[in-house]
């Protein structure tokens, strides 16, 4: 039996690894399980904001209760995909020690090139980067460290890097984690609609291409202090 945490930002392959776990026979996967919470609490304004409260839980408690309890519908694992930035300063994060915690980071000029696209940037701690240093290096304290995968690695090499991911997870690979059927999932969050175009009409995960472009002016600062955090998690990568 193995709870997985996948502590992702935006604009990652967060989705596409969740695809990938959910095509195994043995494993039941959730989709941001804190988001309506976040939203909630922070009052931003994301697309489906108003819907995502309404059809999700907004307790913080409440979820962390529910998400290390028993795994659904009797499967051996539970794949659960975690947006870092939902960590908001001042909640208890201890559960997390119940859960086999991963870290999935993503180079920020891909991340805020892709993401500026859908939504103005405006915080370092919307794209997440604080947030998983952050989660590291409580993971450490608990004698915990956490898998790290750069989603680069795992676009170049997904065969070779799922197979080590489920070896350090103790857990068995499946070859059906490289491939998936099209289409959207009764597991995807309702703010699917929004986000997940590409992911929805992809059948597995597509080969790493280099993003062209400079990072936007208005943006330099953010990406500075998100590339310090992402060069300090790069290091211990697996």
């Amino acid at each position: 039996m193995a709870k997985i945490a996948m502590w992702s930002g935006p604009r990652n392959i967060s989705t596409a690894l969740m695809r990938s776990f959910e095509n195994r026979p043995d494993t039941f996967v959730t989709d941001e399980p804190f988001y309506a919470y976040y939203l909630k609490k922070t009052g931003i304004e994301h697309p489906l904001r108003e819907e995502v409260i309404a059809e999700g839980n907004t307790d913080w408690n409440s979820v962390a209760n529910e998400i290390t309890g028993s795994i659904p519908k009797d499967r051996k694992i539970w794949y659960q995909k975690h947006m870092a930035q939902h960590n908001l300063p001042g909640e208890n994060l201890k559960w997390i020690e119940k859960l086999q915690n991963c870290i999935l980071i993503r180079h920020p000029q891909e991340v805020i090139l892709s993401y500026s696209k859908k939504y103005e940037i405006s915080s370092i701690y919307q794209l997440g980067y604080p947030q998983q240093v952050k989660l590291f290096n409580i993971l450490i304290s608990m004698g915990a460290q956490p898998f790290i995968l750069d989603s680069r690695d795992v676009l170049k090499k997904p065969d070779q890097m799922l197979k080590l991911l489920c070896k350090k997870l103790s857990i068995p690979f499946y070859r059906e984690m490289l491939s998936w059927p099209m289409g959207s999932r009764e597991s995807d969050g309702i703010w699917g609609q929004h986000w997940y175009g590409s992911v929805e009409v992809s059948t597995g995960f597509h080969p790493h291409v280099e993003k062209k472009g400079d990072i936007p002016s208005k943006y330099k600062n953010i990406y500075l202090n998100c590339l310090e955090s992402y060069q300090q998690l790069y290091a211990h990568r697996i």
